[in-house]
């Protein structure tokens, strides 16, 4: 499962049948409630800060290879507070051998 806003990319068509197309379910949160994709928006405000607001791009290659070394970053190296100051990655694996509890995120 999905859940995107409603931004013009997730309610055209393409984006639709591409869902389908991969046996994945996509739920719209209401709109005008960003809270409810709060996790998302946080994570877009992290990407703008210490990726895109930094740099200049030449070209798409440019900012997709920028993009994707930052996503590498935020999933294996980046620590995270809420997740035990540990990487997704390493929490992740981790959490497959032992019983973690978190510290309670309020949205």
């Amino acid at each position: 499962m999905i859940q995107t806003d409603n931004g013009l990319q997730f309610i055209s068509h393409a984006f639709e049948a591409a869902c389908e197309r991969s046996g994945i379910e996509h739920e719209r949160i209401p709109p005008w409630t960003p809270d409810m994709n709060a996790h998302m928006e946080a994570f877009h405000r992290l990407l703008e800060e210490e990726c895109l607001g930094r740099m200049a791009f030449d070209s798409y290659e440019e900012a997709y290879q920028a993009v994707m070394e930052y996503m590498k970053f935020y999933n294996e190296r980046r620590i995270h507070s809420s997740i035990l100051d540990l990487p997704p990655h390493e929490f992740y694996k981790k959490a497959q051998t032992e019983s973690l509890i978190i510290k309670e995120v309020r949205v």
